[in-house]
Formats: structure tokens, C-alpha cells, sequence
């Protein structure tokens, strides 16, 4: 748990079990200021002081420690960003290895092109966990539930690849028009939810979103799919680099949130 979060049930614990902020510290040898500015999210008190609060409000620590500890920044999110770099180059080569194997005019050996299919899917969908779990710090459930749905349909469509690659059950170009357009659609999605930040975050999410429906609508449309990888480029790159500057305000002095972006300003 993060403040102001904590403040406010350190406040509602104290409340409930009729103390005041003076007697509150008697109880666990802290200074009144010290209890003010903690209860009014002013500042992020340290591991010790969080303990010594709730066993004076005969609180069990156990939950209360586990959302605590996730205002570290989690290993995942470093992961996510190099899988995401990761996923931008091996996808160039899944890209235009599929379009020759589709057209039926390839030179590369099929190691080479499962290989690629499998680096560029396993490093997006660590890519996009990251993002997921990013969002447990920079709320949006429009975009989250974006994300998941675009994780869900890169796996099916990784799982029927790779059944068509070593099956006689189907064959990529049989569906491959549908494939594009379902990554079309989840595109636009995707660009819908980073829209839904609006300047909460500054402009840098919108501009993302924008790039990506527009991505999406070209990729969907099939007609201009080639063209929808221009803005699709930027905004990953985009991804890439809200996605590290993000990762770098948590655990931070400050929450992040709207204010810090603005005070980062000043």
C-alpha cells in the first residue's frame, strides 16, 4: 500500500478504536507532526514506523506489508522493458519472414522463421505482462483489460502458427487476412485505453494512443496495413520509452501520480 492510501488507513484505524493523534503517540513513541503528515499522505513513513503504528492499533501487519511492498518497483517491469526491446527487433524479421511464406516465395530455412515467430511472441507478451503490471501504478482499467485481451489473441494466433507450421491441419494464409485484422482491432483497443489518460500523465500517453488507433484502424482495414506500421513503430518506441520513465518514478520520494509529473516541471 502506497500513500495516501496508507495515511488514510492508518486515520481510519486510529478513529476506529477512539484514539487521538496525541495518544496515538504515546502509544508508539513518535512526535504528533510526524502522525499528521503521515495521516494527510504527506509522506511515506519508513518499514520500522509502519510497524510500530499498526501493533499500537493492534493491527495485523501481514496484509498491510505485502501492497506496501509492491510500491517497490517490481523486477517484472525491467524484465517487460527488455523483453519489449527484444520483441522490436525480432519482430522486423517475423514480419517480413511471414509476408514471403504467406506468398509462397521464401529462401529461409523454417527453424529460422519459428525461431523468430517464437522470440518476437514470447518477448511481446512479457512485453505487455509488463505493462499490466505497470498499470498497478498508473490505474487504467480500460487499457489493463486492453492489454489482456491483445495478450489472449497473440497467444492464440502464436498456437495456431505454430499448428499450421508443423500440422497439415491448416495452412498461415488460410486465415492470415483474419490474424491481421484481429491484431488490427486489438490495436485500436489498445489505443482507445492509452487515450483514456487524457493529461493525467502528461501528453506523452495520449500521443502513444493516438498513434496506436490510428495503427490499428490501417492494420485492421487490410488495405492499409503495410502503412499502419509507420505509427505503429512510433508508438511502441513510444511504449518504450513511457514505459522506462514510468518504471523510474516508482520507488521514488514521491507516489506516482498526476502531481509528480507537474512538480517534475517546475
Amino acid at each position: 500500500m502506497k500513500q495516501p492510501e496508507l495515511g488514510k488507513k492508518i486515520s481510519q484505524l486510529r478513529k476506529a478504536k477512539g484514539l487521538t493523534q496525541e495518544e496515538l503517540v504515546e502509544k508508539c513513541n513518535l512526535n504528533v507532526r510526524t502522525i499528521q503528515r503521515i495521516e494527510a499522505g504527506e509522506v511515506t513513513p519508513r518499514s520500522y514506523t509502519i510497524k510500530a503504528l499498526f501493533e499500537a492499533l493492534d493491527f495485523e501487519i501481514s496484509a498491510i506489508s505485502e501492497s506496501f511492498n509492491e510500491s517497490k518497483t517490481p523486477w517484472i517491469l525491467y524484465a517487460g522493458f527488455a523483453a519489449g526491446i527484444l520483441y522490436f527487433f525480432a519482430s522486423i524479421f517475423e514480419i517480413s519472414m511471414e509476408g514471403e511464406y504467406v506468398t509462397g516465395n521464401y529462401s529461409f530455412k523454417m527453424i529460422g522463421f519459428v525461431l523468430a515467430k517464437s522470440i518476437s511472441f514470447i518477448g511481446y507478451a512479457l512485453f505487455i505482462y509488463g505493462w499490466i503490471r505497470l498499470l498497478n501504478f498508473y490505474k487504467n482499467d480500460f487499457l489493463n483489460f486492453a492489454l489482456w485481451t491483445m495478450l489472449a489473441v497473440s497467444g492464440l494466433w502464436f498456437i495456431a502458427d505454430l499448428l499450421a507450421l508443423f500440422t497439415s491441419l491448416f495452412e498461415i494464409a488460410d486465415y492470415y487476412i483474419v490474424k491481421v485484422s484481429s491484431f488490427g482491432f486489438c490495436y485500436s483497443f489498445m489505443g482507445i485505453g492509452y487515450l483514456a489518460y487524457k493529461n493525467q500523465y502528461s501528453n506523452i500517453p495520449v500521443l502513444i494512443g493516438a498513434l496506436t488507433l490510428v495503427a490499428g484502424i490501417l492494420i485492421f482495414s487490410g488495405i492499409g496495413a503495410f502503412l499502419g506500421l509507420i505509427p505503429l513503430t512510433l508508438a511502441e518506441i513510444g511504449q518504450l520509452g513511457l514505459m522506462i520513465y514510468w518504471i523510474q518514478k516508482i520507488g521514488g520520494s514521491k507516489t506516482p501520480g498526476p502531481l509528480s509529473f507537474a512538480e517534475s516541471k517546475q
